[in-house]
């Protein structure tokens, strides 16, 4: 399968989990069937200035974090990290995180990837 960027769905919407703010997420692979059923999200997402994606926990599967540019905070089962480029921040099963831009948008690549074998 190959993707054009032209190709890519893309939607602003609040953001998740009681967060402040909205994000926008464009769509790499187009949740579980184009993922073979072994994850549900993989996205470009712009979390803007001032805008948290609020604290979760993760059921059944994993989430990971690459950021590409932006300054923040994250939330690590309640450790609070500074956000740099070219960190990655994962999110085991079991485990919480949230995310926070303060001054300028976070760019990031999303992924989350079942453990459950589904």
């Amino acid at each position: 399968m190959i993707r054009r960027s032209n190709e890519k769905e893309s939607i602003t919407k609040p953001a998740p989990f009681d967060g402040v703010g909205e994000i926008t997420v464009r769509s790499l692979l187009n949740g579980p069937e184009e993922m073979e059923n072994k994850g549900r999200v993989f996205g470009h997402t712009t979390v803007y200035p001032g805008t948290t994606i609020g604290l979760h926990t993760h059921t059944g599967d994993s989430e990971t974090y690459y950021i590409l540019s932006g300054k923040g905070t994250y939330n690590d089962n309640g450790n609070i990290i500074d956000v740099q480029p070219g960190d990655v921040y994962y999110c085991g099963d079991g485990q919480a995180h949230s995310i926070t831009a303060t001054d300028e948008a976070i760019e990031m690549i999303a992924l989350i990837l079942y453990t459950d074998n589904k």
